[in-house]
């Protein structure tokens, strides 16, 4: 269980996010939604232990981020929006470097799966000649090196192909299910938003996102 209590965040005098509290159980997909500047990446840097709230207190299976962030981090799996490979190695090269930095030991077999089961079939090719699509999935599977409980995706599927978008989508549902993870998801596709999520939390005060979303209201959250 994840569990958020009174969330705010402000640089200066301009205020993020204003006292936001949640839960999100295992094996749930959560969306993320809200207009840009609203507060979601934000949200997840605090997630992901790479920010500090101003007030507030997260704690993840009972453990406060703040009393032991190595540990809470060793359980964490960030996808930044922006992707984060190196282009002049190949998938392979990819995958082994990041594996060395990672907190658990994987071989080169387990890592070739890691692709695989997300419709990765490169692996000798130079990251730089593969489709957005394929280098998305790349970033994904880096992630995910570790075996991480919770899985944060700042807009992973943005830019790529229908095709992609379904598997990286195919792949977190069975992800979040058979392996009971916590996945939370940025994006502005609500077709993704519908198809893939438990619940969505949606940041701002503007009712545009909820007013669009198929999900029945004890589902779609105002933060």
């Amino acid at each position: 269980m994840l569990n958020a209590h009174g969330l705010t965040k402000s640089y200066g005098k301009k205020l993020i996010l204003n006292d936001i509290s949640f839960s999100i159980a295992k094996g749930e997909i959560i969306g993320l939604v809200g207009e840009n500047g609203a507060g979601k990446s934000t949200l997840l840097s605090i997630l992901a232990t790479t920010l500090k709230p101003s007030k507030g207190t997260v704690a993840l299976n009972g453990e406060p981020y703040q009393k032991n962030k190595t540990n809470i981090r060793k359980q964490i799996g960030f996808v930044p929006q922006e992707i984060a490979v190196w282009e002049e190695f190949t998938v392979e090269e990819n995958m082994i470097f990041f594996e060395k930095l990672s907190w658990k030991r994987k071989n080169k077999e387990q890592l070739r799966q890691l692709c695989l089961d997300m419709k990765l079939e490169k692996w000798k090719e130079p990251v730089k000649t593969l489709s957005g699509g394929m280098k998305r999935k790349l970033n994904l599977a880096i992630s995910l090196i570790h075996n991480p409980l919770v899985l944060l995706l700042d807009e992973p599927t943005v830019g790529i192909d229908l095709k992609s978008r379904k598997e990286i989508g195919n792949y977190l549902l069975e992800h979040a299910i058979n392996k009971e993870k916590i996945i939370v998801y940025t994006t502005h596709d609500m077709d993704e938003i519908n198809h893939l999520c438990d619940r969505v939390f949606c940041i701002g005060e503007d009712p545009f996102y909820k007013n669009i979303l198929s999900k029945s209201d004890e589902n779609v959250i105002s933060l």
